[in-house]
C-alpha cells in the first residue's frame, strides 16, 4: 500500500507533467490542497528511526567509494564522528 508521500508525489508530479490534461493537473492540486496540505507530507528519508548500523554502514562505504566528491566524504565523514 503506498504511503501518503508517495500519493502525494505522484499527484505532484501529474502537476509538473506537462503530457497530463488540465482536468488531472486541477484534480490533482485539488487533492493536494484538501488532503495533504498543499502536499506537505513527510517522507519516508524523513524517519528518525533509521537502524544506526546501516546508516554507519552507508556513510563508511561512501567514504570508500572513489566516484564520491571529497566534500562527500568529509560530511560522511563527519556524520559517522557525531553518531
Amino acid at each position: 500500500m503506498p504511503t501518503d508521500a508517495q500519493i502525494a508525489g505522484g499527484h505532484k508530479a501529474t502537476l509538473n507533467n506537462p503530457n497530463t490534461s488540465k482536468q488531472a493537473k486541477d484534480h490533482s492540486k485539488q487533492v493536494l490542497e484538501n488532503e495533504f496540505s498543499g502536499g506537505n507530507v513527510s517522507g519516508a528519508g524523513d524517519d528518525d528511526n533509521k537502524n544506526p548500523g546501516n546508516v554507519a554502514g552507508g556513510l563508511k562505504a561512501t567514504m570508500n567509494n572513489p566516484k564520491v566528491s571529497d566534500g562527500a566524504k568529509q560530511s560522511a565523514k563527519e556524520r559517522l564522528d557525531n553518531m
